[in-house]
C-alpha cells in the first residue's frame, strides 16, 4: 500500500503557497523564491507537443492541393496549426496524411511517410505547450506553467519543457526506436544543464498523462547512479499503470470509419492506427489479467487476449505481431523508477471500465460500463501504481494524492487542482534526500 499522505508544512512552503493563492509575487519575491527552488522540467500529455514539417520531392500527396507545389519546401507548423486550418480548411487532408507513420521493415522501426521530415518545436522550453487553439489552454500545460511562474519559477532559469513527438513510442531492448532514443539523449542533456544552471541541484520531473509514460521509460532506461544524482523527484499527474479499456474502445471505433472532419479528431482516432504509440496504453495483463474489458454476445476480450481483439478490429497480422514484440514487453516489464515519486490523480468522475458491443459490431456505438477515476484514467490503474511502485522495496519514496471530483484535464487547468499540484512541488523542494 502507498504510505499515508504527508504534510511537510515548513515556513517557506507556507509562504510560497500563500503567494500562489494571492497571485503573482513581486519581482523581489520571485528572486527570493527562485534562489531556493529546484529546477522543474515539464513533460506534457499526449498531443500537447508541437512539431514542424518540411516536404521533399519524395512526398506523394493525396490531393493536388498538397505537396511541394502547394506547400513549399520550407518548414511549416504541422501539429497543431489551428490558425492555418481556420484560414484554409482544404489543408486538412494534407496534414492528416503528413502526420501518418509507416513501419520500415528493413529498419525495424517507425518513420514518417516518404518525403516528410519533422522536428519538435522549442525543446527545452515551455513554448511548445502554448497553442493557438484556445481550447488547448486547458488541455495542455499552459496554466500549470503560469501557476509555477506565480511562485517564482522562471522560463529558462529553473523552468524547462521537454516536448516530444507523441506519434512514436519507446521500445524494449533489442528493438529500434530512434525517435525515443533521440528524445532520451536530449532530455538527459537538458536535465544535466538544468541542474548545472541551478547550483547543481537535482531536477524535479513533472508530467501529465502520456508524458508520465515517456518519463517512466526515460528513467528506467537511465543508469541508476545518474538518476540518483540528477533527479530529485518525479511528480506524475493524471496517470496510473496498466492502460485502459478506453484505448480498446478508441481502436475499435475506427474500424472501417473515415477520418473525423477535424485534425485533432483524426489524430486522436484515425491517426492512432498508424502511430507507434497506438498500442502503448492498451490494458496490461500485469494489471487486468483475464478480467473481461470488451464484451460481445459471442466473445469477451481481456488484457490476456489483446492480440485476438486487435485482429477482430481489423489490425493485420504484422501489426498484431508488433504489439506483441514492442508494446507488450514494456507493459509486462513495468517497474518502479527508484527515484522519489509523487503521483497525483483525480477521482470521483465516471471513467470507462468496460465496453459492451452486444452484437459484436465494432463500428457501432458501444454501451459503456463506468468505474471511478478522472474520466480517462481509471482508479484501478492508480491502485495498481500504488502497489507496483509503492510496495517495491527498492523505491526510495512514494506518495499518492487523490483529488476528489477532478477530471483528467482539470488536473492542470482547475484552480483548486493546480493549488494542490504546486503545493506538492513546493513540498518536494523542501524534502531532504533522506
Amino acid at each position: 500500500m502507498a504510505p499515508p499522505p504527508q504534510r511537510l508544512f515548513t515556513p517557506l512552503v507556507l509562504l510560497l503557497t500563500m503567494l500562489l493563492f494571492a497571485g503573482a509575487p513581486s519581482a523581489a519575491h520571485q528572486g527570493d523564491a527562485a534562489s531556493g527552488l529546484h529546477p522543474v522540467i515539464l513533460l506534457p500529455g499526449y498531443s500537447c507537443s508541437q512539431f514542424d514539417a518540411r516536404l521533399t520531392d519524395d512526398y506523394d500527396p493525396p490531393t493536388p492541393g498538397c505537396g511541394v507545389q502547394r506547400q513549399g519546401r520550407w518548414w511549416f507548423r504541422l501539429w497543431e496549426n489551428y490558425t492555418a486550418l481556420q484560414a484554409d480548411p482544404a489543408l486538412l487532408p494534407c496534414y492528416q496524411d503528413q502526420l501518418r507513420l509507416v513501419y520500415d521493415l528493413a529498419a525495424g522501426d517507425y518513420r514518417n511517410v516518404p518525403g516528410v521530415k519533422t522536428r519538435v518545436v522549442s525543446f527545452g522550453t515551455t513554448r511548445s505547450f502554448r497553442f493557438d487553439d484556445p481550447e488547448q489552454k486547458n488541455a495542455c500545460m499552459e496554466k500549470l506553467v503560469e501557476a509555477l511562474e506565480g511562485v517564482g519559477y522562471r522560463e529558462g532559469a529553473n523552468l524547462f519543457g521537454a516536448p516530444y513527438d507523441f506519434r512514436y513510442a519507446p521500445a524494449p531492448p533489442g528493438k529500434a526506436a530512434r525517435s525515443f532514443a533521440n528524445f532520451r539523449s536530449s532530455l538527459t542533456r537538458l536535465v544535466e544543464r538544468a541542474s548545472e544552471r541551478n547550483r547543481d541541484r537535482p531536477v524535479i520531473l513533472v508530467t501529465h498523462s502520456f508524458g508520465g509514460f515517456y518519463a517512466m521509460e526515460f528513467l528506467n532506461q537511465s543508469p541508476l547512479p545518474w538518476r540518483l544524482k540528477y533527479v530529485k523527484h518525479f511528480v506524475m499527474l493524471s496517470n496510473g499503470v496498466g492502460g485502459s479499456a478506453l484505448i480498446m474502445q478508441v481502436l475499435a471505433s475506427t474500424t472501417g470509419s473515415p477520418p473525423p472532419p477535424t485534425l485533432r479528431g483524426s489524430v486522436l482516432a484515425f491517426g492512432n492506427r498508424s502511430f507507434a504509440s497506438k498500442f502503448t496504453l492498451l490494458p496490461s495483463p500485469k494489471v487486468y489479467g483475464d478480467t473481461p474489458l470488451v464484451i460481445t454476445r459471442s466473445k469477451n476480450y481481456s488484457a490476456d487476449n489483446i492480440p485476438k481483439f486487435l485482429a477482430a478490429v481489423g489490425f493485420s497480422d504484422e501489426e498484431v505481431a508488433r504489439y506483441c514484440t514492442r508494446a507488450l514487453p514494456l507493459a509486462l516489464n513495468f517497474r518502479a523508477p527508484v527515484v522519489p515519486m509523487t503521483a497525483i490523480n483525480g477521482v470521483g468522475v465516471p471513467t470507462v471500465d468496460k465496453v459492451v458491443y452486444e452484437d459484436g459490431n465494432f463500428t457501432g456505438m458501444p454501451q459503456v460500463v463506468n468505474g471511478d477515476g478522472d474520466g480517462i484514467v481509471n482508479l484501478e490503474t492508480v491502485r495498481a501504481l500504488e502497489r507496483l511502485v509503492g510496495d517495491d522495496p527498492d523505491q526510495r519514496y512514494f506518495k499518492s494524492v487523490l483529488i476528489p471530483n477532478t477530471t483528467h484535464n482539470g488536473m492542470i487547468s482547475d484552480d483548486s487542482a493546480l493549488k494542490t499540484v504546486v503545493k506538492e512541488i513546493l513540498e518536494v523542494n523542501q524534502r531532504t534526500s533522506s
